[in-house]
């Protein structure tokens, strides 16, 4: 009988460990997971990228960026074009549009989408025969068994309209929605900071009633008709068309939130931030974040097709491949729980999750670099036909100096040249290669790679800290810091005056063991030009006081691009948007008039080769003073399987998984190779357990028989 049971062991060829359903093996969906339950999947309340992950599937606003183009580029995704702001002066004339910003008191935008878009199945929109909501009237004991929208028998749609997007800037103002971006968006649109207060005033008045928005007047944002709306925004502000491709800016449907509102709903989840009504791709199909969450594609979806329109690298890649084709190319995506690196990882080279990062465990089982310093897999992730996916992110890492300290601050050149020579002895190639495994490149200025005014080669290298050798920037020697120490007045790092050595305090909220290896290599960086570097650690919220007060003197920070604009890193070096005094993003407190000035045409020109000229000029100006180390742009590194095809990074862009094709028999066929029972332990170690008890066994039958 054991070796029947062996044999037939031995004749199975499925997969013991596959941890989705055996129905699902060819399903046309992607496979992936996720750390941890995202908190919001509200358009206004969401501003995480694990919850983008959702929502830029499930929501549509106005506009999009472009799949494939870099720079990124603005296009239409509901709107039918990308809409250009009309300029009026404070009598409400129209201006020209080269009109000068002085002048221009409001920015009309004026949107019209497009007709027939259709929002998901949802029995927020579900009618009886008379047309009246079957769900708009429930009582507490109607949702008693209710989780999931599944759980109701009957759903609906309707067409999506332009009131829908001016409820959802409404929504921005409400105190009982809490946007994160209400602040922002209050110095900018007509109306909405007296909007926030009047709806404030009446949830304080009746805070059991619901907080309509359409019963309050709003002049920022109005119904035109059916298909159009108008925001009206306070002056010129040329970088809010990117707000409008941003979820804030997604239509919400005024039946959800009085479907949501309902007794009962809120005590079982039962509610935007967890259950999303979009006109998106996807729709929200399972939401259970103890285990999965399921994205299947909404059958009203509007339609859309793949982008024809990239470049010759786009083409190489097979990214045009399904160029023309009718998206989403998937049916859905499953989103399964995983608290821990090492299981994600493992599944994923089990063939169970279709792409993966790399953390710091797995990196070396996954990249090697080249004897030119160049990333590539190694032999292990060939041979599974694993595809090495990086890019640059759109984010500066930097090293600050407080512009206010009387040792390393000003612009005077012999300020300028201390700072020039720490910026050239702190070698952040040798950096990336130590602590980052290769994972960023030495950044030239504040402006990274994909954000128009970024200018590669020769042309855009910082001039004071590098030179072009073979085509090629490299760093400036410790003898090239020395010399400009000196000149600066200290030379072998002491005060030319007074003899006393230079010391400057360096100031972190970085602790533990990889923090202190990373200090310690800065220290010696700076020892090399004889400067002495004195760490002070402390708690993020007293390193922020410290920045708020301008008591630190060298200082770590990075930052990640809101949208793809160099206004948007320019100006954390605009003189008034200071630290100190004003509370703004220029943590250096840097104060150049003349920067200061370009920066003010800069931020409302076109892109083009005017704005570059400006931008240029900037970047010329900011090298020179050096308020900031420009240490590197960080850099990402991915993998993918083979059977997952479309993939080019877009970190301006959330909405990407509509252009997702994947090959299931191709998967269904490498998780079979990958995952076969291994047996031959089993019948080994069967064999063994019939060595030790035949004897026995035998013994036993002699007594038996000795007895009789």
């Amino acid at each position: 009988m054991l070796f029947v049971c062996l044999s037939l062991l031995a004749g199975c060829s499925d997969t013991w460990n596959n941890p989705y359903p055996a129905d699902d093996q060819r399903a046309n969906v992607v496979y992936s997971a996720f750390s941890e339950r995202p908190k919001h999947l509200d358009p206004a309340r969401s501003y995480s990228s694990n919850e983008a992950e959702f929502t830029g599937q499930i929501y549509e606003p106005p506009l999009q960026y472009h799949f494939l183009k870099r720079p990124y580029e603005l296009i239409p995704l509901t709107a039918i074009a990308v809409p250009k702001p009309r300029y009026l002066d404070a009598a409400g004339r129209p201006l020209p549009d080269d009109a000068p910003t002085a002048a221009i008191a409001r920015s009309v935008y004026e949107i019209r989408i497009r007709p027939g878009i259709r929002y998901q199945p949802h029995p927020a929109f579900a009618r009886d025969a008379a047309g009246r909501y079957r769900y708009h009237a429930l009582r507490v004991e109607d949702t008693a068994d209710k989780r999931q929208i599944g759980d109701f028998e009957h759903t609906g749609t309707r067409e999506l309209v332009a009131a829908d997007y001016v409820y959802q800037i409404k929504r921005l103002a409400s105190p009982r929605v809490a946007s994160p971006i209400f602040g922002l968006m209050s110095e900018h649109i007509v109306g909405l900071k007296e909007l926030g207060e009047a709806m404030e005033k009446a949830s304080k008045a009746h805070p059991d009633r619901p907080l309509d928005p359409n019963t309050f007047g709003f002049a920022g944002a109005e119904v035109v008709d059916r298909y159009t709306y108008r925001i009206r925004v306070k002056g010129k502000y040329p970088q809010f068309i990117y707000w409008l491709a941003m979820p804030f800016f997604a239509p919400i449907p005024w039946e959800a939130e009085v479907f949501y509102a309902q007794p009962g709903m809120a005590d079982r989840n039962l509610t935007l931030d967890w259950q999303p009504v979009g006109t998106g791709p996807f729709y929200l199909a399972e939401n259970d974040p103890n285990r999965r969450m399921v994205l299947k594609k909404n059958p009203y979806f509007h339609g859309e097709t793949y982008p024809a329109d990239g470049d010759a690298a786009d083409r190489a890649a097979g990214l045009l491949a399904d160029a023309g084709k009718p998206l989403p190319l998937i049916d859905g995506a499953v989103f399964s729980l995983e608290k821990e690196t090492i299981p994600y990882w493992n599944k994923f080279l089990q063939g169970y999750y279709d792409s993966s990062g790399i953390s710091s465990d797995s990196f070396d089982q996954a990249v090697q670099f080249s004897a030119g310093g160049d990333p590539q897999l190694t032999a292990s992730m060939r041979d599974k036909n694993i595809h090495l996916v990086t890019t640059v992110q759109t984010s500066i890492w930097y090293v600050g100096f407080n512009m206010l300290d009387p040792i390393i601050g000003g612009l005077a050149p012999e300020k300028q040249k201390l700072r020039q020579a720490i910026s050239i002895a702190l070698d952040y190639e040798e950096f990336i290669s130590i602590f980052l495994n290769g994972r960023g490149i030495p950044a030239q200025g504040p402006i990274p790679p994909g954000i128009f005014g970024y200018v590669d080669g020769e042309k855009g290298i910082n001039p004071y800290v590098y030179r072009m050798r073979d085509g090629k920037p490299v760093r400036r020697s410790i003898e090239d810091a020395k010399r400009l120490l000196a000149e600066a007045g200290y030379p072998n790092g002491r005060n030319a005056r007074t003899g006393e050595p230079l010391v400057l305090y360096f100031d972190t909220m970085a602790s533990g063991p990889d923090a202190k290896s990373r200090l310690d290599w800065i220290k010696k960086q700076l020892d090399r030009i004889s400067v002495q570097l004195v760490v002070r650690g402390t708690d993020y919220n007293r390193f922020q006081d410290k920045i708020r007060k301008g008591n630190a003197q060298l200082f770590e920070w990075g930052w990640n691009a809101d949208y793809p604009d160099p206004e948007n890193f320019f100006f954390l070096l605009y003189g008034p948007n200071k630290k100190v005094g004003r509370g703004g993003e220029n943590a250096a407190n840097y104060d150049n008039p003349e920067f200061d000035r370009l920066f003010e045409r800069m931020k409302d020109m076109e892109n083009g080769p005017a704005r570059q000229a400006v931008i240029d000029q900037m970047l010329d100006i900011v090298r020179r003073d050096a308020p900031w180390i420009f240490a590197y742009y960080p850099k990402s590194f991915g993998l993918r399987h083979d059977w997952v095809k479309n993939v080019k990074p877009n970190l301006m862009a959330n909405n990407t998984l509509k252009y997702r094709r994947v090959d299931p028999a191709q998967r269904a066929q490498a998780r079979l190779a990958w995952n076969r029972p291994v047996l031959w332990p089993i019948g080994l170690g069967a064999v063994g357990l019939l060595a030790i008890i035949a004897p026995a066994f035998i013994a036993w039958r002699r007594h038996e028989r000795k007895a009789a």
